[in-house]
């Protein structure tokens, strides 16, 4: 998704001095620092897990093997084959609990069945892991993948890209990296894969998110769009207190690790590791590198209105705040007549700007004080929560409402979102909602998960008084939302301005075309015996053709979560395939069967090329973290320097739905949402994610910069319908009742 444009523009400097052995060391540093941190997050979660009950194993299943075994003692079966015998006699003896036989027989039983109970858990998850790792289910014939073989599917990717004098002089770069560079950085790979959960995980959240210092807005940030064919309700602080509750509702969940983990495919379980820092996250600007802070609890959230800051409690006591009592508090916060104080209206233009100036600013004026208190207010709370006093919505009979309303989500008027936390819920004034998520923290499919759990619980579980209101009574008791409160210089004044400009002129050159594409669906693309993502994929290669004449190298984003902490890898779209389609349909002179023949071969290549990278066969990822150890070695690469700086002048990704089945889509068809979407990748490029929501409708987010000659999103968005079309024709299937 947005982590295309970072993957390209990361830059960092990493610049050992001395002999090759220092050199060497710099690198093994990196590694044991990246295996610490996981044997760090691991110690973590196993005490996590014992505290809630659920590791290793449920207190009710170690309750089953002792009752089991104390059971048979009782019957004369000895079913420890003399094991509990040998603890008893191994116990001290003398004055004290253990004096009395039957106390020592009943301990003895207890240790014993804990240790067939630990050792049945130990071989359980060894075998499960052994099974899970086995990815050969998604292929009909599947291997391994060498560093060999990866950098020949690079070659192969880039292709349709080079003419052929290009492709040698890259194939000679290749040849040379695998003979001479590869062996060596491979092996620190190796090391680290040994050392380390993921070996590429923490690098990529380091340094593509947060080492990147150009602005959070529009480059990382994301947005995910509401329920657009219905409203539950207009009243928008009721709607507030039934989202928000629900959302607390999902954390408890969370913490207790009642929530099941998504199936990939509906076979394997896909790691939730993400999910942990969902809540109670902030990244915090650094000079040269920021940091995630995660806490364990929040228990309030930090709200913005017309330039104010509150902080609104979630409980009173130890009881979650009802949706009446929420709906009570936002509504004292929206009635407030209070003015901002000064420098505290456009305080958040500081999290849009640029990260350097930001961490000057928050480390000269933020540091101590009330504005650290406030500051701290934003930064320790669950999320943050933008009240607008601007409307919202999707009309189907005004095309542009849809991209006015992304435009609102993907970066408001640059200072009523705190774009550092981990997301900002919007509200609109008709009740309308949407999410701005921070990039670095997870992936779109996580916030998506929490964002279905959500829609569906204030849909189908909570619901509305027949005037928009919560259900129940609130308690007027309540203490109201806190103000905070500010002491802002001037000085600090001129940089807020500064962060400002700088965001404005970033948003106002971001042109964004929203659009819901009508004729057909997945439904339809089934039909064409094809996947729903391979045929979107390749409408998109003829789109762009049809729009700039030429081929370009696209970025789509697929998940590798069925690898612990895994996060994504690149699918590279523009195949020999796909491109010898589109020529072919561009000629015009072609017979639909050959077209269809070529079209199919360009899908089974681009499913494949999926399947790959979600089981870690891909290319991206390896040859970003080659890279990086080539740094920390010092060691020059003209071909991984090549590749590392190639652009992706189209950025593409689909937006997974129905992640949890909290109702039937045939019972309830207009419970859609439109999906997402991000700023462009490339200034000379696009941004495009989609969703193929149901079996009849696809939503399409296309983002561009008004500042280059080159693009225009509506232009790109109408290529993309007419090539939707034609390639529908070629099967000809009905694309529309009418």
């Amino acid at each position: 998704m947005a982590e295309a444009h970072q993957a390209v523009a990361f830059q960092f400097t990493v610049t050992p001095e001395g002999v090759d052995f220092r050199l060497s060391r710099e690198a093994l540093k990196h590694i044991y620092l990246s295996g610490i941190n996981s044997w760090k997050k691991r110690l973590i979660r196993i005490k996590n897990g014992i505290l809630r009950g659920v590791y290793p194993g449920s207190p009710t299943s170690w309750l089953v093997v002792v009752m089991a075994t104390v059971g048979s003692s009782y019957c004369n079966v000895d079913i420890s084959l003399g094991l509990v015998g040998c603890i008893q006699r191994c116990l001290p003896r003398g004055c004290g609990p253990y004096q009395t036989p039957q106390t020592q027989a009943l301990l003895s039983m207890a240790i014993f069945s804990t240790g067939v109970w630990a050792t049945g858990i130990f071989f359980f998850r060894q075998t499960l892991k052994l099974l899970l790792s086995y990815h050969g289910w998604m292929f009909e014939m599947h291997g391994k993948t060498s560093h060999l073989t990866r950098i020949w599917a690079y070659l192969e990717s880039v292709r349709p890209l080079l003419d052929d004098e290009e492709y040698y002089r890259m194939e000679m770069l290749a040849k040379e990296f695998k003979e001479k560079t590869a062996p060596r950085l491979q092996k620190y790979l190796v090391l680290k894969s040994w050392w380390a959960t993921n070996y590429v995980s923490d690098w990529w959240e380091e340094y593509i998110y947060l080492r990147g210092r150009s602005p959070l807005m529009v480059n990382s940030n994301y947005y995910v769009m509401d329920l657009v064919l219905i409203r539950n309700t207009d009243v928008q602080a009721a709607r507030l207190g039934n989202i928000i509750h629900a959302m607390i509702m999902y954390r408890r969940k969370l913490d207790r690790e009642e929530i099941k983990p998504v199936m990939a495919l509906g076979i394997v379980p896909m790691c939730s590791y993400q999910m942990e820092r969902m809540f109670n996250t902030t990244r915090i600007p650094g000079k040269e590198t920021d940091t995630l802070q995660h806490l364990s609890d929040s228990r309030h959230v930090a709200v913005y209105h017309k330039g104010r800051f509150f902080k609104l409690w979630l409980y009173e006591g130890s009881r979650l705040l009802q949706p009446r009592d929420l709906e009570m508090q936002f509504q004292r916060i929206l009635d407030d007549p209070s003015p901002p104080q000064p420098g505290e209206e456009k305080l958040a233009a500081l999290t849009a700007g640029g990260r350097v100036e930001w961490a000057q600013a928050r480390q000269a004026f933020f540091s101590s004080g009330k504005n650290k208190a406030a500051l701290e207010a934003i930064e320790r709370a669950a999320f943050f929560v933008a009240l607008d006093e601007e409307s919202y919505w999707y009309d189907p009979e005004d095309e542009a409402s849809l991209s006015l309303y992304g435009k609102a989500l993907l970066h408001g008027n640059c200072y009523n979102r705190w774009f550092d936390k981990s997301f900002t819920l919007i509200s609109f004034k008709n009740g309308q909602l949407g999410l701005n998520a921070e990039h670095a923290w997870a992936d779109a499919p996580i916030i998506g998960h929490l964002w279905e759990f959500v829609l569906g619980t204030d849909s189908f579980h909570l619901g509305y008084t027949e005037t928009g209101h919560c259900l129940g009574k609130p308690n007027p008791a309540l203490a109201p939302p806190m103000r905070l409160q500010w002491d802002i210089p001037k000085q600090c004044q001129a940089v807020i301005e500064s962060s400002y400009q700088v965001a404005k002129a970033l948003a106002d050159d971001v042109e964004l075309y929203c659009f819901q594409f009508l004729p057909f669906g997945k439904g339809l693309i089934k039909r064409c015996r094809t996947s729903p993502d391979a045929f979107v994929q390749i409408a998109l290669q003829l789109a762009h053709f049809r729009d700039r004449g030429k081929f370009c190298l696209t970025y789509e984003a697929s998940m590798t979560r069925m690898f612990r902490e895994g996060r994504t890898e690149t699918v590279r779209s523009c195949t020999s395939e796909s491109t010898a389609f589109v020529q072919a349909m561009m000629e015009g002179s072609h017979m639909k069967a050959d077209l269809r023949d070529l079209f199919q071969k360009a899908s089974k290549k681009h499913q494949n090329m999926y399947r790959l990278a979600m089981t870690g066969a891909g290319i991206d990822r390896h040859l970003f973290c080659l890279y990086l150890v080539s740094k920390y070695l010092g060691v020059s690469s003209p071909f991984l320097a090549e590749v590392l700086s190639e652009p992706w002048r189209l950025s593409t990704s689909q937006i997974p739905q129905s992640q949890i089945r909290m109702f039937d889509p045939e019972q309830h068809p207009n419970h859609l949402g439109a999906g997402g979407g991000f700023g462009p990748v490339a200034d000379d490029g696009y941004g495009v994610s989609y969703m193929i929501a149901g079996e009849n409708t696809i939503f399409f987010h296309v983002s561009s910069k008004f500042s280059s000659s080159e693009t225009n999103a509506q232009r790109f968005g109408n290529h993309i319908r007419q090539a939707l079309l034609d390639i529908a024709d070629l099967f000809q299937v009905p694309k529309a009742d009418s």
